[in-house]
């Protein structure tokens, strides 16, 4: 069950998310490698005074030496902790800090831990993962990209673990996949990329299912492509003890929505079903004198409006003919 809290999130983007990152003249944005970005947005604002750097943005000289550089460290470029022991006891106060610097350090050691040291931190998890979700509040972007991160490297880590702990997680990643800030956007999903590949579906898909209807469009459509790729690793047998009908009727809802990626996720899975139902309708003499009644068409208006059904077959048909075309 979600909070009170949770929804108004998710139904309400903040201004500060809705702006973009790269036309934002209060930001700076310096790489190094590829990997390196600095903010320095509030700063700048109590100092305005600025010199050019590279004929393009300006960023105040004092700033740009009180920023650290924050460099963005892919899951398989970093290394293992010497002092795992040390680092635990340090992990929470870290996360608490006000120093942001701390606070990435801070969660890149998390992540460490997550990849070389994962039972040592289970028995944290229940007082790390709110502190992530924090970070991940954070309006900074360095903050925010790096708990993205990490929270992608404890889905890796502690996989059906994390089921308990997942919602205020889950809503902020979808809601961070669904802002402008294209580099914070991409970084949200990927780490539900990898939700999806380690949460087991049948314990994964019930989390998703309320973000299908939120009256937020993007969040829906975020909410929709995790839920189509989570089906299939259900297997045939996982599909028939969920319920296809269940997800039959989840993907015709979705094939009308607003958003393309929604109807793209909806079609993806109603094409999963259709398979999935069919194979199982091959090896069943529940009805042999009446082939027709275990049929797709037939399963499909039975379960759905007649509108649904006419919808999902059409997309189910369309896909058909064009492998017959292609064959």
């Amino acid at each position: 069950m979600m909070s009170g809290n949770a929804l108004r999130d998710l139904n309400t983007l903040p201004a500060s998310e809705r702006k973009n990152d790269s036309s934002s003249k209060g930001n700076f944005t310096k790489t190094c490698n590829g990997n390196t970005i600095e903010n320095v947005e509030e700063l700048q604002k109590k100092n305005p005074s600025s010199v050019c750097i590279n004929g393009g943005e300006t960023v105040n000289a004092a700033v740009e030496g009180a920023n650290s550089e924050v460099e963005y460290i892919e899951s398989e470029n970093l290394g293992d902790l010497e002092d795992v022991n040390t680092c635990l006891e340090k992990l929470l106060p870290g996360l608490e800090s006000k120093d942001w610097v701390l606070v990435v350090e801070t969660l890149n050691n998390v992540r460490r831990l997550s990849i070389f040291h994962r039972e040592e931190m289970h028995s944290m998890l229940g007082d790390l993962i709110p502190l992530v979700v924090k970070s991940l509040k954070n309006p900074r972007s360095a903050v925010c990209k790096t708990a993205i991160m990490t929270s992608a490297d404890i889905f890796s880590a502690y996989n059906d673990d994390l089921i308990e702990f997942l919602d205020p997680l889950l809503v902020q990643l979808l809601l961070k996949s669904s802002q402008d800030k294209r580099f914070v956007c991409e970084a949200a999903e990927r780490a539900l990329e990898v939700m999806t590949t380690s949460v087991f579906p049948m314990s994964l898909l019930p989390k998703l299912q309320p973000y299908l209807k939120n009256r937020n469009p993007r969040i829906r459509a975020k909410a929709s492509m995790c839920f189509s790729r989570s089906v299939p690793r259900l297997g045939v047998e996982g599909i028939q003890e969920y319920g296809i009908d269940k997800l039959i009727q989840v993907a015709a809802s979705q094939l009308s929505d607003q958003l393309p990626e929604s109807r793209e996720a909806a079609r993806t899975l109603l094409l999963e079903l259709q398979t999935v139902y069919e194979k199982s309708n091959g090896l069943s003499t529940t009805i042999p004198e009446q082939p027709e009644m275990n049929s797709w068409e037939h399963f499909c208006q039975s379960k759905l409006s007649p509108l649904s059904a006419q919808a999902v077959l059409r997309v189910t048909n369309i896909a058909r003919e064009g492998l017959v075309i292609g064959s």
